[in-house]
């Protein structure tokens, strides 16, 4: 199992939603310090402040993950200050909730950049030093839509199934080192924080952030290979490997509802 008392934990986009949530979870579990990167300086501050206040040691970077620049600065800042860290959730992520035609060159490149490229750059900074000390756990956030393309996320939904591809890859590479080299990929379906503001989702349950942040940080214990939440997304990979297509298509998007969930999104938009 993983440790999280005494270990050195670094969230990415941790200012706000769920990174906050597992980063207060961890410190709760004795994490011996949170670090935290995220774009926004005036939450970063705030959560800085906030978790300062109740006794926890917080290392707070203003980091734009989509610069691989602003990475391997603040990397390194990290790694002589601390030597590393232990635990590394690459978590940060933005969503463009419109039809592929009428998206720009910019969104598709901000977004894969951000949900998919940001994560290899990170983790290629951390992840010599846990095979140096054999030990270490990467969490990726990725996503149900890693496995279900839905209408109006092509290019999200492009960039989570990139997440599951690679961090299945490394986790492999990883293993082979050392038992004590993990990588837990994460596949929720929407969570209930502001990046999904509007999405329905008729039969399979949002998320509320508590409960998801609470089985992540249970599943990073016990070096669980996948979570996914809720309980129906393990039913996809089966699924898919057994059903036509066109008989998906209608299992996933009439019956449960996915190929309209976006309709009324009003999430947030970069």
């Amino acid at each position: 199992m993983s440790q999280i008392k005494d270990s050195t934990v670094l969230i990415t986009g941790g200012a706000s939603g769920i990174g906050k949530l597992m980063g207060e979870l961890c410190l709760l579990e004795g994490a011996k310090r949170l670090i935290v990167w995220d774009i926004d300086r005036k939450k970063t501050n705030e959560v800085a402040s906030e978790l300062l206040a109740k006794g926890f040691e917080v290392h707070t970077y203003h980091v734009d993950v989509s610069n691989v620049d602003e990475i391997i600065m603040a990397a390194t800042d990290i790694k002589q200050k601390f030597g590393g860290v232990d635990l590394l959730f690459n978590n940060a992520g933005v969503i463009i909730g419109k039809e592929f035609q009428y998206h720009s060159h910019r969104d598709i490149d901000f977004t894969m950049s951000i949900n998919a490229s940001a994560l290899m750059h990170v983790a290629l900074e951390f992840i010599p030093g846990m095979i140096e000390k054999k030990k270490g756990h990467i969490i990726n956030i990725a996503s149900a839509a890693g496995h279900i393309a839905t209408p109006k996320m092509a290019v999200y939904v492009a960039s989570k199934h990139a997440v599951i591809g690679w961090s299945e890859s490394v986790r492999l590479e990883l293993e082979a080192i050392s038992k004590d080299l993990h990588v837990t990929t994460v596949t929720p379906s929407y969570i209930n924080t502001g990046m999904f503001e509007g999405v329905r989702s008729p039969i399979v349950p949002i998320l509320k952030p508590d409960a998801a942040a609470k089985q992540i940080i249970d599943g990073v214990k016990k070096n669980k290979i996948y979570v996914r939440m809720p309980w129906i997304v393990y039913t996809v990979p089966f699924f898919k490997g057994i059903l036509p297509q066109r008989w998906l298509d209608v299992f996933v998007g009439k019956w449960f509802g996915f190929h309209r969930s976006m309709d009324a999104f009003k999430g947030k938009h970069p």
